[in-house]
Order: structure tokens, then sequence, then C-alpha cells
């Protein structure tokens, strides 16, 4: 499986370090990415962006508090800020929300993508997702 991730990684261009310190515990990471989707979606992609690379280009471990917030100062966003949105009522509900939804249309690992009602699974299906796309 890791030489396949590497292989792919290569294939698209992307760098990627395994982390030693996986499996992260991921649900503040998930609740600031659905916190900035919500009330910063300009930011959604850079925060993306900075966790995508403290995960898996430059390894940290993102599952403790003072770390996350260390990369979150380094990539330009506030921590409290941050931790704000993910302890948000709102912002919890929605990821509980985004899950179920997730769960009721059978999605069973990442990366998972929806065309319409047609599902896709894994990086290797990114081609059929483009045609998929191409035909709507």
């Amino acid at each position: 499986m890791l030489g396949d991730l590497q292989r792919w990684a290569h294939h698209y261009g992307v760098p990627l370090v395994f982390n030693p310190h996986f499996p992260v515990n991921t649900l503040a990471l998930m609740r600031g990415a659905v916190g900035m989707q919500m009330r910063e979606p300009a930011s959604f992609g850079r925060y993306l962006e900075l966790m995508f690379g403290a995960m898996w280009r430059a390894p940290r471990n993102l599952g403790d508090a003072s770390t996350l917030a260390e990369v979150l100062r380094e990539g330009g966003f506030d921590p409290e800020r941050v931790a704000a949105l993910a302890a948000d009522p709102e912002v919890k509900a929605r990821l509980i929300a985004n899950t179920e939804e997730a769960v009721a249309r059978g999605v069973f690992g990442a990366p998972t993508f929806f065309v319409g009602e047609q599902m896709f699974f894994g990086q290797d299906r990114l081609a059929f997702v483009r045609e998929a796309l191409a035909a709507r």
C-alpha cells in the first residue's frame, strides 16, 4: 500500500511523506475544515493546503493541540479563532450531518467523490470523475 501511495503521489506530482504520528485523531482538523467552509470560505483552500502539508509533506503531529496551534500560527491562522470555530455547536452539528450523509450514501473511505448520484472511490478513479463531469 505504501508503495502504491508513493507511485500515485509521483503520478500526480504531489510530495508524500508518511506521517510517523499516523493515525492521528483528526476530529479538530475536520471541525476546523467545516468551520472554514461555513464561516471563512475564502480561507478554506489555504487551510486544507496547510493541513495536508503538515500531515503528508512535512509531517507533524496534528493530533497534539499545541502542535496544531503552532502549525496554524505558522500558516497565518489565529489558532484561537480556529479552535473557536471547531468548538462552535453549529460547526459540530454540520460535521455530524455531513458524516451521516456520507454513511447514508455508502461512503466507506477517502477519497470518495460524487457526481450527481454516481460514487467514485479512490484517487485512481479521477479520470472517471472527469468523464462524468464532462458528460453533465
